[in-house]
């Protein structure tokens, strides 16, 4: 399981991979990371170990949503979840089209933030959805007030469509086809 599923190397920060969540072994790692205030829109701030490890084996039991452990040079420091729209998240509000992957990720915490770490981040998720032929656009929903993200996924190709209500937050429902986050990589 500890096996990377996708790898690239981003020229000026090196090695982004990612393999899948063990629940149990990466627990601790992914409870530090959900429960810090930066990562408030995940809401999971009051969640305890055991609350942690109980949802990642939730999504490891689903066949509609994994969940994958960023290495950047080998140690733990993204999270990226990827799902289907037309089971997950987006059910009734959001027609998924034959292709669609939904999306959300994460950084690790950190007190000494590196220049664009989190766009390599994003751009390393996106390489990896769209390795897979069968993915034609990828669709987020973001919380409105989650500024930093929606300059990140703009940068990346992303385009808001509309706003959405969601059970725990308003949302901007946004999509990145293949061809949006090519030509925003400049790769026309």
């Amino acid at each position: 399981m500890n096996t990377p599923v996708f790898t690239r190397t981003d020229p000026a920060l090196g090695e982004f991979s990612l393999r899948p969540v063990d629940p149990a072994a990466d627990a601790a790692v992914l409870h530090s990371w959900v429960t810090h205030p930066k990562a408030v829109f995940w809401l999971m701030q009051d969640c305890d170990l055991a609350a942690v490890e109980k949802e990642f084996a939730r999504i490891d039991a689903d066949p509609h949503h994994d969940a994958f452990l960023g290495l950047h040079n080998g140690t733990p420091a993204f999270l990226m979840e990827r799902y289907d729209p037309a089971h997950r998240e987006l059910v009734g509000i959001h027609v998924a089209e034959p292709g669609d992957i939904g999306m959300h990720f994460l950084c690790a915490p950190t007190d000494t933030p590196v220049h664009g770490f989190t766009h390599a981040v994003l751009t390393t998720v996106m390489e990896m959805l769209f390795a897979d032929p069968a993915t034609h656009r990828v669709v987020v929903e973001p919380d409105t007030r989650n500024t930093g993200v929606h300059a990140l996924n703009k940068a990346v190709g992303f385009e808001i469509r509309r706003t959405v209500s969601l059970p725990s937050k308003d949302a901007y429902l946004s999509t990145c086809t293949r061809d949006q986050f090519l030509a925003a990589r400049g790769d026309h």
